[in-house]
């Protein structure tokens, strides 16, 4: 019989810190998780109050104290809580915070700058949730040069993965021989995408760096940096979100 305090096990470990909902549910499918000791499985409840739930048998705890945080990833880090394969991950770059954050969406290893980070769920859900296109803004230097058409093309929709990607804002911020930095303004996210996109009219990414994300700025942090979010910039992502700012 369902119990009123019941919550769905991935929201419950995005509460605490684990890791993002969708992360959550790759950890439950992958058996790391348990329910007062018996393996969990996807749509699993948890009543908090009285269950007892470990990850990598760790037993993890909802916090009260929330954390915002907005880190400067270099090249060489992968966008994860954990790794089974030893590589270095963004957790490496805020061992001094001692709250239990995890990372806001991703960030691939070749590919640098803004990321954000954070221990509430709510606010994780509402910055990835599809129907709110955020818009992310990126500086490629892509190799050799670009033209009118490249240009036309990558603004209009390339197709990647078997489907065309929705139209974006690409200009030209500088241009040398065999060498372009290029500014792209997107509203989606698809797993490597500007790589894919350049790919796809022929030019070669050769340094990738996040500068925004909606309304935070990536500012003056250096690789490795990071800095926790004021109430204004949380307040303006939550108003962008439809979110109130209670």
């Amino acid at each position: 019989m369902a119990n009123k305090f019941d919550v769905r096990l991935q929201k419950y470990m995005a509460d605490c810190g684990v890791a993002s909902r969708r992360k959550s549910e790759e950890l439950i499918e992958q058996g790391k998780v348990k329910v007062n000791g018996h393996i969990a499985h996807i749509g699993d409840k948890t009543n908090p109050k009285k269950d007892l739930v470990t990850v990598h048998g760790k037993k993890i705890i909802k916090t009260n104290e929330m954390k915002y945080i907005a880190l400067y990833k270099p090249r060489g880090y992968i966008t994860t809580v954990t790794d089974d394969r030893g590589r270095k991950t963004v957790m490496e770059l805020v061992k001094g915070v001692k709250e239990r954050v995890y990372p806001v969406g991703r960030l691939d290893k070749d590919s640098e700058g803004l990321l954000l980070l954070t221990n509430d769920g709510a606010f994780a859900n509402a910055l990835m949730h599809p129907s709110h296109h955020f818009a992310k803004v990126y500086r490629v230097t892509v190799r050799p040069s670009v033209n009118d058409e490249m240009l036309l093309k990558l603004r209009d929709g390339v197709e990647i993965d078997g489907r065309m990607t929705a139209p974006c804002e690409v200009t030209v911020v500088s241009e040398e021989e065999g060498r372009v930095v290029l500014e792209f303004v997107l509203r989606e996210g698809r797993n490597r995408q500007i790589r894919k996109m350049c790919d796809a009219v022929g030019l070669t990414v050769a340094r990738l760096k996040r500068i925004s994300i909606g309304s935070i700025k990536l500012g003056m942090l250096q690789p490795g940096q990071h800095r926790e979010l004021s109430e204004n910039e949380i307040k303006r992502l939550l108003r962008s979100a439809g979110h109130s700012e209670e």
